[in-house]
């Protein structure tokens, strides 16, 4: 029997109340990595038809929300962290490239942060990749891709300040 979205999202709510620091987090990267690898889990959270971004699961107490992205081709993100957040990128299908930088200079009311990019690395379907707060990133998707994100915080209710790659 698959792992369904409600149950995946009560793992996850058990593994952060366990431990809402890092190594809850950690978990969570674990039972993400987990549930990539059930075929039914991802055709469930992820079926045909799903928009860039749906929220799946918002958590009432701890905040934290679990959610479905499909791509249907190339699309890049300039770099990025997820403000007081920490994010999880989950693969499902397809194949991203992630890109790390250190922050030179942090936004400044109009003026855009600057990123120096340190290392890029491909996410494949099964790998899951935390960025703990204020982490710079940004992924690139070169074709059609799935995956499934979980924010500390949905980020939908949180400004970010945007920054710039810089050599």
């Amino acid at each position: 029997m698959s792992l369904s979205v409600e149950e995946f999202a009560r793992q996850c709510r058990q593994a952060l109340v366990a431990d809402p620091g890092p190594a809850g987090r950690v978990h969570v990267v674990e039972l993400v990595q987990a549930a990539l690898k059930d075929p039914g889990f991802v055709a469930a959270a992820l079926p045909e038809g799903t928009p860039e971004r749906k929220v799946l699961y918002e958590d009432p107490d701890l905040g934290f929300t679990i959610l479905a992205h499909a791509y249907q081709g190339a699309k890049n993100s300039s770099p990025h962290d997820h403000g007081p957040s920490w994010a999880i990128y989950g693969q499902a299908e397809g194949e991203t490239v992630m890109t790390d930088y250190d922050c030179l200079a942090r936004p400044e009311g109009d003026r855009p942060g600057k990123a120096k990019r340190t290392q890029d690395y491909v996410l494949k379907p099964g790998d899951a990749y935390l960025y703990e707060p204020g982490v710079l990133h940004s992924p690139r998707r070169d074709g059609a891709t799935r995956l499934l994100r979980i924010e500390g915080l949905n980020m939908d209710k949180v400004k970010r300040q945007p920054y710039v790659a810089v050599e």
